[in-house]
Formats: C-alpha cells, sequence, structure tokens
C-alpha cells in the first residue's frame, strides 16, 4: 500500500486542493452558457435559439465523452486523460473568448465540453492515491463540486460580462483553465501500476450517439415541436441505439460502463437518485434564474441583470459546500441511508418554499440556501456509495456513469422548465403567466418527493459504505497486507460479501 500511495501522500494537502479546484474550473466553465445566452444572442446577432447551442454542445460533448473518458482513466493513462482534458478544455475557452465569429465560439464551446468527464477523473483520483482519513470527505467535496461552482461561476460570469463584455467573461474562463491545469500537472501522481483494459470502442460509440441524440430530443423539443416528426425519428432511433449499446455491454468482456454493476441495489439507488435529484436541482435553477429576470411590468419578477440574478445562486453555493462538511458528522451519528433521503427532503422544502413564497428578492435568496443545503447533501453522499460497492478497477467508469444521468438529469429539467412556461404562455405573450411557476414548482416538489422515495429503499448491508465509521474509525491493519494491485482500494472498498452481490 505504501508504495502505490506515495506519490500522492508526499503532499495529499497540494493533491486535494488541485483536484477540488479542476472540479471547480470545470464548473465554472460550464456557467459560461445559461446566463451568457441573451449577451451572445445580441453580440453575434443570431436568434435566442441559435444562441442556445452555446449550451447545448457543451452538455452533449460532455456527455459523449465522460463515459470513454472515465474508461480510458480507469488505467495507466489516467495522468495523461486528466491532463489532455483539461488542455483541451482550455484551447475551448481561449477560442471562445476570441471575437471570430458565433461559429468560433461554439466550436469553443465544445471543445470545452471534454471538461465533464474530469470530476468522476478526480474522485477516482483521490479514491486511489489518498489515505483513509482524506479520502472519504475528498469525494464528498468533490462530488458538489460542480454544483458549488456554478453557484460561483454564474454571479462572477455574469459580473464581468455585464462590465467588461462578453469576451472578458470567456478570457476569465480560459485563465482559470489554465491555473487548474498547471495546478493536476503539478499534483498529480503517476498512475503507471494501474491495470490498462482495452477500451470498447463500439460501446463507445453506440453509447454517445444515443445520448446525444436524447439530448438534443430535450434540448430542442421545445423548438422543433414535441410531435415534430424529426423529433420523434431522432428518438426512436436514439432509443434503439441505446438498447443495442444495453445488449452489447452486457456481451462484451470489457465493457465500456460494467451494467451488471447497476443490479446491485446501492449502484442502481445512486444512479436513479442522482438522475431523479438532477432534473429537480436544474428545474428549480432554471425557474428562479428565468423569475427573478423577469420584469415586474409582468404582475410578478423582480427585472434583475444577469450579475444580480448570479448573486441569488450564492447562498445555493454556500450551503452545498456547507453540506459536505455536514455529511461526514450526520453519517457518524446516523447513516447514509438516513442521510440520502434527507437530503431530498430538504431539495423538496427549497422548491414547496419557492412554490408558495416569491413575492420578496429575499425569498428567493432563502429557496436556493434550503436547495444549497439538500442538493449538497445528497451529491454528498452518492459518490461513496459507488466507489463502496464496485471493484476498485471500476470506479473511474461507474462514477463517470453516474455523472452521465446527472448530466441527462440537468437536461430533463431545465427542457421541463422550459416546457411548462410555454404552456401557460399565451398566444401572442412572450411571458408566461404566474401559475406557470406554480405549476412547474409543484412538479418539482413531484420530482423530489419520488427522489426521497427512491433514496429510501436504499439497501442496508455489509460492505456498502452505509456508515462512514465502518470507513474512517475502523483500524486498517488489513490494508498493509493487500499486494500492491489491489491496495490503492482499500480506503473505501466494501468488504467481501458472501455472494458477490457487489460485482453483480
Amino acid at each position: 500500500m505504501r508504495t502505490q500511495l506515495a506519490p500522492a501522500m508526499r503532499g495529499p494537502r497540494t493533491l486535494v486542493a488541485a483536484l477540488v479546484f479542476l472540479g471547480m474550473a470545470v464548473a465554472v466553465v460550464s456557467s459560461l452558457g445559461a446566463p451568457l445566452i441573451p449577451r451572445i444572442a445580441a453580440v453575434d446577432h443570431v436568434s435566442l435559439s441559435d444562441a442556445q447551442w452555446s449550451l447545448t454542445i457543451t452538455l452533449l460533448v460532455g456527455a459523449v465523452a465522460t463515459p470513454t473518458m472515465g474508461r480510458l482513466g480507469d488505467g495507466p493513462r489516467r495522468r495523461a486523460v486528466i491532463l489532455g482534458a483539461a488542455a483541451v478544455m482550455l484551447a475551448g475557452s481561449v477560442l471562445a473568448a476570441l471575437p471570430l465569429g458565433f461559429g468560433s465560439l461554439i466550436a469553443g464551446r465544445a471543445l470545452q465540453g471534454m471538461g465533464a468527464g474530469l470530476t468522476p477523473l478526480a474522485i477516482a483520483t483521490a479514491r486511489d492515491c489518498l489515505p483513509p482519513d482524506r479520502s472519504r470527505p475528498a469525494v464528498a467535496l468533490l462530488s458538489i463540486t460542480t454544483v458549488a461552482g456554478v453557484g460561483l461561476g454564474y454571479p462572477l460570469t455574469g459580473l464581468i460580462a455585464q462590465s467588461l463584455g462578453l469576451h472578458a467573461a470567456f478570457w476569465f474562463g480560459a485563465a482559470i483553465s489554465a491555473a487548474a491545469l498547471a495546478g493536476a500537472a503539478r499534483a498529480l501522481p503517476p498512475t503507471r501500476h494501474l491495470t490498462s483494459h482495452p477500451l470498447d470502442v463500439l460501446g463507445a460509440v453506440l453509447f454517445g450517439a444515443a445520448l446525444a441524440g436524447l439530448l438534443l430530443v430535450l434540448s430542442e423539443g421545445g423548438t422543433w415541436g414535441w410531435t415534430s416528426p424529426r423529433l420523434l425519428g431522432l428518438t426512436a432511433a436514439s432509443l434503439a441505439a441505446l438498447a443495442w449499446w444495453t445488449v452489447h455491454e452486457l456481451r462484451t468482456a470489457h465493457p465500456l460502463v460494467d451494467l451488471r454493476l447497476v443490479k446491485d441495489r446501492t449502484v442502481l439507488t445512486a444512479d436513479v437518485t442522482i438522475l431523479i435529484a438532477g432534473i429537480g436541482m436544474y428545474l428549480l435553477m432554471s425557474l428562479v434564474t428565468r423569475f427573478a429576470q423577469t420584469p415586474a411590468t409582468a404582475g410578478y419578477g423582480f427585472g434583475a441583470s444577469v450579475a444580480v440574478t448570479g448573486l441569488i445562486l450564492l447562498p445555493f453555493s454556500a450551503a452545498s459546500i456547507a453540506a459536505a462538511k455536514v455529511v461526514p458528522a450526520l453519517t457518524r451519528h446516523t447513516s447514509t441511508r438516513l442521510v440520502l433521503p434527507l437530503g431530498c427532503a430538504v431539495a423538496l422544502v427549497s422548491m414547496l418554499s419557492f412554490a408558495l413564497a416569491h413575492s420578496g428578492l429575499w425569498e428567493l435568496f432563502l429557496a436556493m440556501g434550503i436547495a444549497g443545503l439538500g442538493v449538497g447533501c445528497t451529491f454528498a453522499v452518492i459518490p461513496g456509495l459507488i466507489v463502496g460497492s464496485v471493484p476498485a478497477r471500476e470506479t473511474g467508469s461507474a462514477i463517470s456513469f453516474n455523472q452521465v444521468l446527472r448530466c441527462v438529469g440537468y437536461s430533463t429539467g431545465s427542457a421541463l422548465s422550459a416546457t411548462v412556461l410555454q404552456a401557460h404562455t399565451s398566444a401572442g405573450h412572450t411571458l408566461p403567466s404566474g401559475d406557470g411557476y406554480l405549476i412547474a414548482a409543484l412538479i418539482g416538489c413531484a420530482i423530489w418527493a419520488a427522489a426521497m422515495m427512491v433514496a429510501s429503499v436504499l439497501p442496508r448491508r455489509q460492505g456498502v459504505v452505509t456508515d462512514t465509521r465502518t470507513r474512517d474509525e475502523e483500524p486498517m491493519v488489513e490494508d498493509s497486507s493487500r499486494d500492491a494491485a489491489t491496495a490503492g482500494a482499500g480506503a473505501l472498498a466494501p468488504r467481501p460479501v458472501p455472494d458477490d452481490r457487489r460485482t453483480g
């Protein structure tokens, strides 16, 4: 064990700081999409629907690249994959920042999408390369960096764009990406000791095509029409590719994503919960940001600027970071089995708060603060469930698949908010009625209630990270006797289960 962890243990604080900053950089870069769409449309003289592609293309590329990066990162090429993806994200930020027109911006945003796969690889690195007392809190913190980073990125990028111009916001993203790349290059340990596995190329192509098609359906459904022939045709083709991919993954020796692991109830619970929670999170964020920017002449809203709207998300970011600190204490006194549905319940309260109280700007701040606590608790717990239930060699792939489901949830929540509000927009009007927000918020309450129910079925059995005392407080004597091939997973690896349900 000492031999394998030596490169990272010379500076565990440096490694944790580099990994967290890398995750925050990804979140900040991704935040350059949604709040800047109106400004992009004005500067590049394109329609709002075309400008929406500055967000859509990043989600598409990220969703397609993440599982492949996760599989490549489970082997000796992890360091190279992380540094390479960070360099591509930096190149994309620079390309988007240059005043070369809308096409250049879209190409840059596509390259930035590669950054989506960095967070799962950072989590796998924390698990394998940190000592036991640091790995678990680091994994929890990394899981909420994408949440906290959005809350920090929105006001920063909005303020920069409002004060210095659109391209200055993308130069800020480039500077953050460069700093993250430099920190990762300095802190990441070598990974030559990890076992190499062949890449499932067919699986990557099928999954990428299916996921890209489904995300495109969710993103463009409102523009194309939900019953249009090309939308229905794309949906059918995407589902067929997904079915083919599923059969292929179950039959191939080295799958892109080992779907057999999903038969483990803990992994299945974590995956379904993150999908539903992602829908609920982005539904609330989309509703709040749009509500805040609506002119008061509509009978509701506050006519807030992009910068002020971004500030509303600061409590969300701060509370999610605080939640990562609270979760270890909660799990020590209770268990993950209770903390996961509790986080969903708190998020449900935030959605209910927005539905019933939004007459003052401070009420939006309050709702987002409550949401940050709930989402932070939920997202901080889930990676520990997965890494404690899968073999060490599958960590990157399993976390990447979970990240993809989170991304699908985000896209679904965003599309759902637009669909509900559009349904409550009268003909000839551009703004929805106030009832549209109430209906959408009540739908969000139902979504979080569903997430709470799914989280409540988390199995209670040995071998699953259901209590941090089984990882943080027990002596790590048996880890020292493991050979070099398995020692790196010792911090969070599950104990042997008699019927081998861990591996499906």
